[in-house]
């Protein structure tokens, strides 16, 4: 049995393994300055050579940008993306201008999402070469949905569970509790709580679902430049996820292990 007083600065315990992780998605994501030949086909070509046997399906799309002021949308921008999958579709890789991101719905463990990472900035590093990082994310997002939101009580701590189980619980819509925390390494955003079904705050990344659920999702970044070198990157990406893993174990009780398939010592 683990005890953390301080997800903030106590150090990351052992690794529990969940064989039935309620993981929805885990990203990591770099942002540089604007490079404009990826948007075109011939650049980033040997990019795509150098993961394709690993993520064989390509798409090119767009996302939209929407800036919002005092009185409502103020401009509006439309960011071409490559997006390259692996044959399950559970891993993608994503290249736009100014940002390369990897996500999975797969996650089996932080040195094997690591490890991809590596790949796909090494690829970055030897074809794109931007100057320089000006942001590094790594961001987890748990969920509690079924029967196990009858329990979420005995599962989760009592700071985080809100009024998730209580009778007010079902007439909200969203009850959700943000903090963010500013630490030496960077800055860690914490969001949980509770969400009726067909609900989301963030649909291109937590897709509503058609039942109540229980969300807990944990994103640290930095926006200090940097160079890109490659073992720096994933060494400092290995710690955010280790701080990340300190407060998700704060948050959850070890009956939340238990349901999930780990194995207590």
């Amino acid at each position: 049995m683990v005890t953390i007083e301080d997800p903030l600065t106590d150090p990351p315990p052992p690794e529990v393994p969940l064989s039935r992780a309620p993981l929805v998605r885990v990203i990591a994501q770099i942002v540089f300055p604007e490079v404009l030949s990826i948007t075109k086909r011939d650049f980033v070509a040997s990019f795509q050579e150098a993961l394709r046997s690993s993520y064989p399906k390509l798409k090119h799309g767009q996302t939209q940008e929407i800036v919002f002021g005092p009185s409502g949308a103020i401009s509006s921008k439309a960011e071409s993306v490559w997006r390259f999958a692996d044959n399950s579709n559970s891993w993608t890789i994503s290249l736009a201008s100014n940002f390369l991101a990897i996500e999975t719905t797969s996650y089996t463990s932080r040195s094997d999402f690591l490890e991809r990472f590596r790949v796909a900035l090494v690829a970055l590093q030897e074809h794109i070469n931007p100057s320089e990082i000006s942001r590094l994310g790594i961001r987890y997002i748990d969920r509690i949905e079924g029967d196990a939101m009858n329990d979420i009580r005995s599962l989760v701590r009592e700071e985080v569970s809100g009024i998730a189980g209580l009778p007010a619980a079902e007439s909200a819509t969203i009850a959700v509790t943000e903090s963010h925390f500013q630490l030496s390494e960077g800055t860690l955003i914490c969001r949980w709580g509770q969400f009726a079904k067909n609900v989301t705050y963030d649909p291109s990344t937590i897709e509503p679902i058609d039942q109540l659920s229980w969300i807990l999702d944990i994103d640290m970044s930095s926006t200090s430049p940097s160079e890109l070198i490659v073992d720096e990157v994933v060494n400092r990406s290995e710690s955010f996820a280790e701080r990340i893993y300190t407060f998700f174990r704060w948050a959850v009780r070890d009956a939340f292990l238990v349901r999930y398939g780990g194995i207590i010592a």
